[in-house]
């Protein structure tokens, strides 16, 4: 076990002990917070379930293989050079994130357990929680001989963030934005440092002409389950011959509206059902909803249905139901989505779910890593050349 891990479980150890005066600090921030945005509220609220997964997250993050110092490449050059390449970490992770305190024990699990130090900026809305986690973190890091300095929180204003961002001498060697659209543009257009863009949603769900029924159902209230994260489900393309040669429609708009989900359209789906309200706004196409709504669409063929994701999405999570393997080949190939799915639910795009212990985002860039990122992708490169005088001629 690494020292490392030791940090971890003690960490784990002392959320557990210390649970009451966790959800006692939350609790004074959930009734500071005078918004009336659901889903925040819903990120924001710590209980006794949040508490146990982050245990359960520091828990398992503390059994990962550590990613620094990996060979990834060696030459032995005939003159007696040798070159190796090998992982190294980042150096300094800032995360910016909004309202979501279980990302100040999990973020910085996956940046320490990887050689990072990380600076931890999160929301107003959850400052109490969050200093009062960090002060765990920093009992469990001075008790296994690391300084408090790799794991810090900043309370910051807006304006003295932006002025950390733009500041090339900040020392600061990536930037993760975890929210919404307005917190990503923010960061992405102040930085100087390097910025992996995470949060996006905007899932996709594509049911084929022989979709089953009962499982494209199970799927689509699943992605409803939780509204507040960036692996919900907003939008069902369905074939247009389901529509016209079954009663699908009828039955997805019972049980979505059964579940209290507002189901929207445009003219051609609306006609199938009174209970859709019709939408011909091209910009809900672009929305993450993050409220029980789902935006339903018709489309005459899968490539169609693969255009409309790749054009709309947030290129996060994608889905298609369908038991035609050609059909489900050229859906999650063609589909630009970080992942594609074959009849299971987009909730599953998660650090822990995917057997990563926990995740610090989940990004939609391609470089220099795509999806859940947690302890392994946290790492760069670097070449080490050991010679003994050689020279190039």
């Amino acid at each position: 076990m690494t020292d490392r891990s030791l940090v971890l479980k003690e960490l784990s150890q002392l959320i557990g002990d210390n649970s009451q005066a966790i959800l006692s600090a939350n609790a004074m921030d959930v009734e500071a917070y005078s918004g009336d945005d659901k889903a925040l509220y819903d990120r924001l609220k710590v209980d006794d379930i949040k508490i146990a997964n982050m245990m359960k997250s520091l828990l398992e993050s503390a059994e990962m293989p550590l990613p620094d110092g990996k060979v990834l490449y060696e030459y032995h050059r005939e003159d007696g050079l040798h070159i190796s390449n090998a992982t190294v970490p980042f150096g300094t992770i800032l995360i910016i994130y909004e309202s979501r305190p279980d990302v100040t024990v999990e973020a910085a699990a996956m940046a320490f357990m990887s050689g990072n130090k990380i600076l931890l900026k999160g929301g107003k809305e959850s400052k109490l929680t969050n200093l009062f986690l960090t002060s765990l973190w920093h009992q469990a890091l001075r008790h296994n001989g690391y300084e408090s300095s790799w794991v810090t929180y900043l309370d910051l204003t807006r304006q003295e963030t932006q002025a950390l961002i733009a500041d090339k001498a900040s020392g600061i060697d990536l930037i993760i934005p975890r929210g919404g659209d307005a917190l990503i543009q923010f960061v992405t257009n102040q930085a100087y440092a390097p910025v992996m863009v995470s949060g996006r949603g905007n899932n996709f769900m594509y049911l084929h002409a022989d979709a089953d029924t009962d499982m494209a159902i199970r799927l689509m209230l699943d992605g409803k389950e939780r509204i507040s994260v960036c692996n919900a489900l907003d939008k069902i393309i369905i074939h247009r011959s389901l529509a016209t040669e079954t009663d699908l429609i009828k039955r997805l708009i019972f049980a979505l509206t059964s579940s209290g989900i507002e189901c929207t359209g445009n003219e051609d789906i609306c006609c199938y059902s009174e209970d859709i309200k019709n939408d011909q706004e091209e910009s809900t196409l672009y929305e993450e909803f993050l409220a029980k709504r789902v935006h339903l669409i018709l489309a005459d063929c899968v490539e169609e249905a693969i255009e409309m994701i790749n054009k709309y999405s947030g290129g996060h999570s994608s889905v298609i139901v369908s038991g035609d393997d050609n059909i489900v080949g050229q859906f999650m190939n063609k589909v630009d989505s970080a992942a594609v799915y074959h009849n299971a639910s987009s909730r599953f795009t998660d650090g822990s779910q995917f057997g990563l212990g926990g995740e610090i985002a989940i990004s939609t860039q391609k470089l220099h890593f795509r999806g859940p990122v947690g302890i392994s992708q946290l790492v760069t490169n670097k070449w080490f050349v050991f010679g003994n005088g050689q020279i190039r001629k």
